[in-house]
């Protein structure tokens, strides 16, 4: 968590408040960030009224829903705070149409989803019913189906097949800052609808929900790959050939996560629907350049392909794990352009390499995202130029002083400009974004 987290409150004089989870129980524990009163919603009706009331009495109004939000946007020092993790309502159709839509209109296979619903809910429900839904990843499901995940944008390790999650929503149903509760689609209040997707969440109003189209199951194939990197040269020659690949690996479909730092390459990617021929004809002559590149390729390279029958398989395997919980940090992201891994494929290795502590590479754009029109939805144009995401953080750990954090934010500085040199009209995504530097 950011900001610096949700416990802490750092003043403008530099003393902090805070609420310190490692001491003793005679530490005084302050609020922080986190609203002294809220409501719990647990139907329209409720948040209608706690906007009102926010504003008639000239309250803050924040809206949280898991409280995922790296920012801290879901939580204010002295704010009113409208929680709607409880409304875990599910609905699946066979036959939706959004509101508005003429009626010879072919129907969407289609799951509704509460403000409450996290991903590994939905991913559950969309299983029973036969189907998969586009959504996000994390190791305990806990993000939030119908929140800031989808109204930030949205990325997938299936992203490059199925585009990402404001190309995959069909409708919002709404709260406004005036209490109304109303529809948002392609065909009713249609610049809300535009807005919502990607203008992030909690800026527009407060969703009650988001119906999202679902996908017909089908089987992957998922590939891991980790490598020792031993020496410079190494790294340099293994990552710009991993650059190298990726334009048509989205073109293929393949999406998916790695981890890079100036020693290891390891990643996890996976593509659906495709043959075992097809992902081997795809990924087998990297692999065979890495063994020809790292020298003791026998100990330090590990390379597996496996099959999955559907994306909540792979999910389940792969990715979910144990409960996680927050921490101090700051984080900082760029969306990287196609045409600068195409065109400049070493420039872009060296910059990966060079930033201290290494760095997370999301594979989730390209393919579908990139034929989606860029003004179609209110979701930063870059997106659809990009093919990866790279992240990178800096952690402290709880109890440091103000002026120890700004430093950590000064050194984050640092990696976001490395990155802007060799890629200087890219963008940051909005839900994995600096909160001090742009």
């Amino acid at each position: 968590m950011q900001a610096p987290n949700f416990e802490t409150y750092i003043f403008g004089n530099g003393t902090i408040d805070a609420c310190y989870l490692n001491t003793t129980l005679s530490y005084p524990c302050g609020k922080g960030s986190v609203p002294p009163v809220g409501v719990e919603a647990r139907s329209i009706a409720d948040i209608q009224a706690a906007v009102r009331f926010a504003a008639e009495h000239n309250l803050r109004l924040v809206i949280k829903n898991t409280g995922h939000d790296y920012l801290g946007r879901s939580t204010a020092r002295g704010a009113f705070l409208l929680w709607t993790h409880k409304m875990k309502n599910i609905s699946y159709t066979d036959n939706f149409l959004p509101e508005g839509a003429p009626p010879e209109m072919v129907p969407y296979k289609a799951l509704t989803l509460g403000a409450g619903v996290q991903w590994h809910e939905a991913y559950a429900a969309a299983e029973l019913h036969g189907r998969y839904i586009l959504g996000g990843v994390s190791g305990d499901g806990s993000i939030g189906a119908a929140g800031g995940w989808l109204m930030g944008g949205g990325h997938s390790a299936l992203s490059a097949r199925h585009g990402l999650g404001v190309d995959n929503v069909l409708e919002f149903t709404i709260v406004t800052a005036k209490g109304d509760y109303v529809t948002a689609n392609a065909y009713k209040n249609i610049d809300l609808f535009w807005a919502l997707r990607g203008g992030g969440g909690g800026t527009y109003g407060v969703v009650v929900s988001a119906t999202h189209r679902t996908h017909e199951i089908i089987p992957l194939i998922g590939t891991f790959f980790v490598g020792t990197l031993r020496s410079p040269e190494v790294a340099q020659k293994v990552m710009t050939e991993y650059i190298k690949i990726h334009p048509a690996f989205s073109d293929a479909g393949w999406g998916g996560y790695a981890f890079i730092s100036q020693t290891q390459l390891t990643f996890f990617y996976v593509a659906p629907n495709i043959s075992w021929a097809e992902a081997n004809d795809t990924i087998d002559p990297f692999f065979g350049l890495a063994r020809q590149i790292i020298p003791n390729a026998e100990s330090d390279l590990q390379t597996y392909i496996a099959p999955y029958d559907s994306f909540y398989d792979w999910y389940r395997q792969v990715i979910f794990g144990g409960e996680q919980v927050g921490g101090n940090l700051e984080m900082g992201s760029r969306l990287i352009p196609r045409e600068i891994m195409e065109n400049s494929p070493e420039k872009v290795a060296e910059a990966m390499l060079a930033i201290e502590g290494g760095l997370t590479m999301c594979f989730v754009a390209g393919g579908a995202v990139s034929k989606v029109d860029p003004n179609s939805t209110g979701l930063n144009p870059a997106w659809r130029d990009a093919v990866g995401h790279v992240v990178f953080s800096d952690a402290w750990t709880e109890g440091q002083s103000a002026s120890y954090i700004n430093m950590i934010r000064q050194n984050l500085r640092q990696k976001i400009d490395i990155m802007d040199k060799v890629a200087p009209s890219s963008a940051a995504y909005f839900n994995e974004v600096s909160g001090t530097h742009s």
